[in-house]
């Protein structure tokens, strides 16, 4: 059965007694995505796929766990968790603002959607319930506002959504427009180029034309010509000599590392060349924020405030230990007979199968905690005593 288009069967359409929200500055909340043209720029392209790939890595932990099952699994019949979370990032990425749709029957969660579109509304009843209404490409749909998860960045002028992403157009057309002038400079260089020049006095412009074509015809026509020209002693050829200008190399960088500072990453990153440290610090600023944001707004929608105050939560988390280096994972070894991280846990960091009791605790017979170890020195020292009596 095709759960989403069932379900937006039933929602698509419009609701009687809506009107135009109007946020707390009096403006007037509807929006276009921005970023449709963007998205096929080579280097947005591989900024976001990077944020989005890194993302992705993400595991959902829930209370309920039939809805951590279906965040990793199956959010919805299109996408597994990770194709999921990898949409979410690149709209977000994009348009500056993602949009979860949270599918229910009654108080049955049936799936999770990102929504795609290409204009949104907000509107309001009169009770000042908040919907958003979303126009695709099929259609036109209305959700509340209480099933949808909002996901924002450059959150500054409106309430709904946030800034459009009007910042990348001059970095974006600056970049276009150097690489068609590396263009444009190889298909004027590659051209035969010049003037013929004839000693003949007062020619007829017929005449002119006529030695012109000639010349072209034998020299430059590859399909008539045999690539060889022919001057008599009155005419001469005179090459013009074109040297276009193009934008040097450290330009072309800085075009790029503006790109890469307003995605926050950088070409060795992007290249998988950065340094574990420096891709500690990319998850710290780049991923980890995303994920809180995505944690707290999926909780406070999908569970009401009585059931968050019993516990229920939904978390996705993603170890920062994944950036280190192959050498740094295996010395974690010396954590396990601390009884630090257990065997399995281990196992999990360098890739390996989990083992028999590879959940349970170890430590060494020289360590244990101080209270033991000093009841230990006693028990000792009375054993002495008596064996010396």
């Amino acid at each position: 059965m095709n759960l989403i288009k069932t379900m937006l069967a039933k929602i698509k359409g419009t609701r009687a007694a809506l009107a135009r929200f109007r946020e707390m500055g009096g403006f007037t909340a509807t929006f276009r995505p921005f970023g449709r043209d963007a998205y096929r720029s080579d280097l947005v392209r591989a900024c976001i796929r990077t944020l989005a790939d890194q993302t992705a890595k993400a595991e959902p932990i829930c209370t309920d766990k039939r809805i951590e099952y279906m965040l990793r699994y199956r959010p919805n019949q299109y996408m597994n968790g990770k194709d999921f979370l990898y949409k979410v990032r690149t709209h977000y990425e994009l348009f500056n603002t993602a949009f979860i749709i949270i599918f229910r029957t009654g108080k049955h969660i049936e799936g999770f959607y990102p929504m795609s579109y290409t204009n949104m509304e907000a509107l309001e009843d009169p009770a000042g319930n908040i919907f958003i209404r979303f126009t695709t490409t099929k259609g036109t749909y209305i959700f509340s506002w209480d099933d949808i998860i909002v996901l924002r960045k450059d959150y500054n002028s409106g309430d709904i959504a946030g800034d459009p992403n009007d910042p990348l157009l001059q970095p974006l057309e600056m970049i276009q427009v150097s690489n068609e002038s590396i263009a444009n400079a190889v298909k004027s260089t590659a051209n035969l180029r010049g003037i013929i020049k004839t000693t003949k006095a007062m020619l007829d412009p017929e005449d002119l034309k006529k030695t012109k074509d000639r010349f072209v015809k034998d020299f430059l026509d590859p399909a008539t010509g045999d690539g060889i020209g022919a001057l008599d002693a009155s005419e001469e050829w005179i090459p013009a000599n074109i040297n276009p200008t193009i934008t040097n190399f450290s330009t072309m960088k800085e075009l790029r590392e503006n790109l890469y500072r307003f995605f926050g990453t950088n070409d060795d990153i992007i290249m998988s060349k950065a340094k574990p440290e420096e891709m500690q610090v990319f998850y710290e600023t780049q991923i980890e924020p995303f994920l809180i944001a995505l944690s707290r707004e999926s909780t406070s929608k999908v569970y009401s405030d009585r059931e968050i105050a019993y516990g229920n939560e939904i978390k996705w988390a993603s170890s920062s230990i994944q950036f280190m280096s192959m050498s740094d994972k295996l010395a974690l070894k010396d954590f396990i007979d601390r009884g630090a991280m257990t065997p399995n846990t281990w196992n999990d960091i360098v890739g390996l199968p989990h083992v028999e009791g590879g959940d349970k605790p170890i430590r060494r017979l020289d360590t244990a905690p101080v209270g033991e170890v000093a009841k230990s020195v006693q028990k000792e020292e009375k054993e002495d005593e008596s064996e010396d009596e």
